[in-house]
């Protein structure tokens, strides 16, 4: 049994911590930036809510970070009151914000002055997989606090893999998102185009779904966008959040993502239409309007 902080215990990082506790077994000390939730989650899980995240970093063998963005991953770790100010040598921090790969070099750095390990770790799988505990997840790191860490991240994951060095998980995240948009833009003209055509779409899913077009997207989503129900996984905000972190990555390396980029606008269209908070799914009620 190890002594974990989780920080940041939204729609993702709450069922994540509560795994760390009941299925690891392991002593948990949290923080949310609405204290309220933390203490909710104590008392649900038997954890301990601190009121700084270095106060619940403060001796613990390993800390996660599921927060926003790079700035409110700055925040909690490299602030005043932030993680990093608590950790003990030797500690590690796991990361699984999605992020870029700037900021966890930056983050790595930062642990390295205090002699303590950097992974950054982002998953996927949604709300769905957290609550399920099987995430995937993608690392950046050495091999060394890899191996340290991956017991305590299988509490919560069905697939870990070490992708390469530090930042090498939110590049691989990056990728991540980049084929599920073009998935879900495929997939919302399949359901426009067979609707115009006057097929029953079930029964065409049905039937596609077992071949070659076949993914999870089209298994999970169709049903809901046929019915015009977009509020069953991971929000447009967030979706574009982690596009523009794509596209800005690709002018850094030169990468020509053209479908991204105009997937990307298209969902830019759907927050105009009130989508904001719609899951990624709601590409069909753009072509739909």
């Amino acid at each position: 049994m190890a002594t974990v902080a989780f920080i940041g215990l939204g729609v993702m990082g709450y069922p994540m911590a509560g795994h760390l506790k009941n299925k690891g077994g392991h002593e948990l000390r949290v923080y949310n930036r609405t204290a309220a939730k933390a203490h909710k989650w104590a008392e649900e899980f038997g954890g301990t809510a601190c009121d700084l995240p270095a106060d619940a970093a403060k001796g613990a063998d390993f800390v996660f970070t599921c927060v926003g963005n790079d700035d409110d991953l700055r925040a909690v770790t490299l602030a005043s009151g932030g993680a990093l100010h608590g950790m003990k040598q030797g500690a590690t921090l796991v990361d699984n914000t999605t992020a870029s790969a700037e900021v966890a070099r930056q983050l790595a750095d930062a642990c390295a002055d205090k002699e303590c390990g950097f992974l950054d770790a982002p998953v996927s799988g949604g709300q769905a997989g957290a609550e399920n505990g099987v995430l995937t997840v993608m690392v950046g790191g050495d091999e060394a606090t890899f191996n340290k860490a991956r017991p305590v991240i299988d509490t919560y994951a069905r697939m870990v893999g070490l992708m390469g060095p530090v930042g090498s998980g939110q590049l691989t995240k990056m990728i991540n998102q980049i084929c599920i948009a073009g998935l879900v833009q495929g997939l919302s003209e399949g359901i426009h185009f067979g609707k115009k055509a006057g097929l029953d779409i079930n029964k065409v899913i049905e039937v596609i779904s077992k071949g070659a077009a076949g993914s999870w997207q089209m298994e999970n989503r169709h049903k809901t966008m046929n019915a015009g129900e977009y509020e069953h996984g991971f929000a447009i905000d967030w979706m574009r959040k982690d596009l523009d972190i794509v596209l800005s990555e690709a002018r850094r390396n030169g990468a020509t993502l053209p479908v991204t980029a105009l997937v990307d606008q298209f969902y830019a269209e759907v927050q105009a239409m009130g989508g904001n908070r719609w899951d990624t799914s709601a590409l069909l009620a753009r072509l739909e309007k």
